[in-house]
């Protein structure tokens, strides 16, 4: 009878994960690697400040890569990869291009020095080194630090038409925005949250360029603000000029960014409608009355986008080289 009872247990287990096959990835948790590389988080740390003292790109540039990596295909590094002749990989997508050189440099600078460890080398996955280095890059520009789920593998693709309508874009409303974070698991206030990041980094002008020429000027812009914009980006501006996303603190992690929007100076339509959209204003002024809340906020959001389509042994690698499959 245990025989057959453990038989039918195995059974419907099978069944399960055809049925269900989004179950099967890895585990993880934050002390994945105490037996198999100790020293990991120290030795991502040291060589992402080291990155950083090089240039404050570093920061905005690896948090910004490790969205775009878990919002295509999940947090599996796959937005590392470098195209070939029979491959155009995600990176090469007209909606990373303007992923900044550093934050790849960082990955791969904090992986060549795990390698560089004996215990260490070709057991930490690429997705968990980015994954570190983003809540590394977010504590050194004066945010929350925070522990870190661990356990991804690489993934075994990556292609540029994956990218296509899996991220969002400036001039998205809240329905639109929901909706793309709501396929990834993640709510509202993830989303609001995840937003935040916007405080730090920069973007060039043509991705807003409408709200600032349209006529009449988009009226939720604050006027003054509207004003420095068209001075900063006249119309035909250098392609290569870039814009602070926060006018106020762009260097560092706060929640400047949505005092900002409370007064019209959200620099994308998809900033700014957190605002005016009366769905999500509450969590608006939350966050920009108190700065723990958004921190609290920001850790929760950011955890569950580290849980995005994570990949285990059975459809992922260990990569020895973060931008080659």
């Amino acid at each position: 009878m245990g025989r057959l009872n453990l038989k039918l247990v195995w059974s419907l287990t099978l069944i399960s994960l055809c049925i269900y096959p989004y179950h099967v990835s890895a585990v993880l948790s934050t002390n994945h690697y105490a037996n198999i590389c100790p020293n990991l988080e120290t030795i991502v740390r040291q060589a992402v400040q080291k990155k950083f003292q090089q240039t404050f790109v570093t920061i905005p540039s690896t948090l910004r890569l490790f969205f775009h990596d878990c919002f295509v295909q999940g947090c599996d590094a796959s937005v590392l990869i470098a195209s070939t002749a029979n491959n155009k990989a995600e990176k090469d997508s007209s909606d990373n291009l303007s992923l900044a050189g550093d934050g790849f440099d960082t990955v791969i600078k904090a992986k060549a020095a795990v390698d560089a460890v004996p215990q260490c080398r070709n057991k930490v996955s690429c997705a968990d080194i980015l994954a570190l280095a983003a809540r590394d890059v977010v504590a050194l520009a004066g945010g929350p630090s925070y522990s870190v789920e661990l356990g991804r593998f690489d993934g075994l693709v990556s292609r540029a038409s994956d990218v296509s309508g899996r991220l969002p874009q400036p001039e998205f409303n809240l329905n639109k925005l929901n909706a793309l974070f709501a396929s990834n698991g993640l709510t509202q206030t993830d989303m609001v949250a995840l937003s935040g990041a916007h405080t730090l980094g920069f973007s060039h002008c043509d991705r807003f360029s409408t709200r600032i020429y349209n006529t009449p000027v988009d009226p939720s812009l604050n006027k003054q603000y509207a004003t420095q914009l068209q001075q900063m980006c006249p119309r035909n501006v250098d392609p290569r000029i870039a814009i602070n996303m926060d006018p106020t603190t762009p260097r560092k992690f706060d929640n400047v960014y949505y005092k900002n929007l409370q007064q019209g100076k959200g620099l994308f339509t998809s900033d700014q409608i957190l605002f005016t959209d009366q769905r999500s204003r509450a969590t608006v002024n939350s966050f920009a009355s108190n700065s723990n809340v958004f921190n609290q906020n920001f850790i929760t959001a950011i955890t569950k986008l580290g849980r995005v389509g994570v990949k285990n042994a059975s459809n992922g690698k260990i990569r020895s080289d973060c931008s080659v499959l």
